[in-house]
């Protein structure tokens, strides 16, 4: 039987193996939740970086530039990381470069080990784990957590993702476990499961609000990002 296994942060990826495994990465808050909208919205692929250097190089070469650090906009770029400012019309059938605190940086080190990197979100949860059902592959679920610490909304999509698959999955592992049981406990309210999160805390501080609702809603859209390349489009 096929395995799931929750990574809780990037920096201990070099512990799991993925020889024969999918990686789904998981930034709630909120970079994967903007790669799920923007594809939905109609943008034609998005480009994750690791550096803000690398996607300075993108944006010279024409695509719309998406940089964040610290839940904040860079300066000289077209967009930062809110999942609304990717709802623009303007952006269909656009290639967005994008770079963020935790997210891009997890794509980045998932991409040279993994079968196939997935992105995932609350957003679309539904579609994922029916995709994932049609696999042959382990999964497991990499947490962007904060500059290499565990946070709390990707632990709980993780315990989603596994919660949705555990007929099709085993699961393993203490961390998944973890999540999982987390999830089960929070899953009504998740907003208040995260209330007094450490970012949910620093969102709030720079009047990040919506945003933090927005990510948490569940099947929004019926779209599984997929890295071709170096790019995510929509799976098809």
């Amino acid at each position: 039987m096929k395995q799931l296994d929750v990574c809780l942060t990037p920096d201990l990826l070099h512990l799991h193996k993925l020889d024969n495994c999918i990686v789904v990465v998981a930034d709630i808050f909120r970079a994967t939740s903007c790669m799920v909208t923007g594809l939905a919205y109609g943008v034609k692929s998005i480009t994750p970086v690791a550096t803000i250097e690398e996607c300075k190089l993108l944006q010279d070469k024409g695509y719309i530039a998406a940089a964040e650090r610290n839940a904040q906009m860079v300066e000289g770029f077209d967009l930062g990381n809110s999942p609304f400012s990717f709802m623009n019309e303007r952006f269909i059938g656009a290639n967005i470069a994008m770079t963020t605190t935790n997210g891009t940086l997890s794509i980045a080190k998932a991409r040279p080990v993994a079968v196939k990197v997935l992105v995932g979100a609350f957003l679309n949860l539904g579609a994922l784990a029916n995709h994932l059902r049609s696999e042959p592959y382990d999964i497991l679920v990499l947490c962007a957590g904060w500059k290499g610490r565990p946070n709390l909304e990707d632990t709980l999509f993780a315990g989603a993702l596994a919660e949705a698959l555990k007929e099709e999955y085993m699961i393993m592992e203490d961390s998944t476990i973890m999540a999982q049981r987390m999830y089960q406990q929070g899953r009504d309210n998740l907003l208040s499961c995260v209330s007094n999160s450490s970012h949910v805390r620093r969102l709030h501080r720079l009047g990040i609000h919506k945003d933090i609702a927005y990510s948490l809603q569940t099947d929004l859209y019926d779209v599984v990002p997929v890295l071709r390349g170096n790019s995510l489009v929509a799976m098809h």
